[in-house]
């Protein structure tokens, strides 16, 4: 008698070696902190990818539901679906380039704000009191 052995179905909640390879392999080498599991409330698996620590963050969530993975980025939003794990990893992977340009793109934002602000409210202060300075020297000079 010849014995088959069957690969055990692997717990709902839990994610298999080769689907944390998969994910690794497109993202990269992932560090301990950068990523945790879980769950969802029906007990299906979830990957957490989070933002460096002290805060950590999460930056995407990788869930599976059924047969299908689901990309949603840090706010919950849906960003990719599919019955292939490999192809929601690599778009996982253009989710955090694009992530981390977008902080960029924040922060030159953020200065060009503050420079427009000096320039358009401090700078016309300073010519005038140069103004007001040059009509009051003469009357100044004048007391001395």
């Amino acid at each position: 008698m010849t014995v088959i052995p069957f690969k055990r179905p692997s717990i709902a909640g839990a994610w298999s070696e080769a689907e944390l390879n998969v994910v690794e392999g497109a993202l990269g080498r992932l560090r301990d902190g950068e990523w945790d599991t879980g769950l969802t409330e029906m007990g299906d698996a979830q990957l957490y990818l989070l933002a460096p620590r002290p805060d950590q963050a999460c930056e995407l969530c990788v869930s599976r539901v059924g047969g299908r993975y689901i990309l949603e980025d840090g706010n919950g939003r849906l960003l990719f679906e599919h019955r292939s794990l490999l192809l929601v990893a690599m778009h996982a992977r253009s989710a955090l380039r694009i992530t981390r340009w977008s902080l960029v793109g924040r922060v030159v934002v953020v200065w060009c704000t503050i420079r427009a602000a000096i320039h358009d409210r401090v700078e016309p202060l300073l010519g005038e009191s140069e103004e007001l300075l040059a009509q009051l020297t003469p009357q100044l000079t004048a007391f001395v």
